[in-house]
């Protein structure tokens, strides 16, 4: 076990949600902070998909974003329309 693993081994896994947010947000920051508007979004949206994709069977139109600016800040609402009954793509 290296000394990396010991480290990791203590630490509570983080859910694929919390990291994805997290990306997330690093991605807008940084794109705000070199001036750029939201003209990333189509990217964005079909990124995500194809991540959601890899794991769930979805249509193209499963993911619906919006962005609110609410007291100096913008918020990205993003939601993911999943099957009924989600099947992985590795049961397949």
């Amino acid at each position: 076990m290296g000394l990396l693993n010991v480290f990791h081994h203590q630490r509570k896994p983080s859910s694929s949600a919390k990291i994805a947010k997290e990306r997330l947000q690093i991605v807008i920051a940084h794109e705000r902070q070199h001036g750029r508007g939201l003209d990333y979004l189509p990217l964005l949206k079909k990124d995500l998909l194809e991540v959601v994709q890899r794991y769930v069977k979805v249509s193209d139109d499963a993911i619906t974003m919006r962005i609110e600016k609410s007291e100096g800040m913008e918020i990205l609402e993003l939601n993911i329309t999943l099957p009924e009954r989600s099947e992985s793509k590795s049961s397949e």
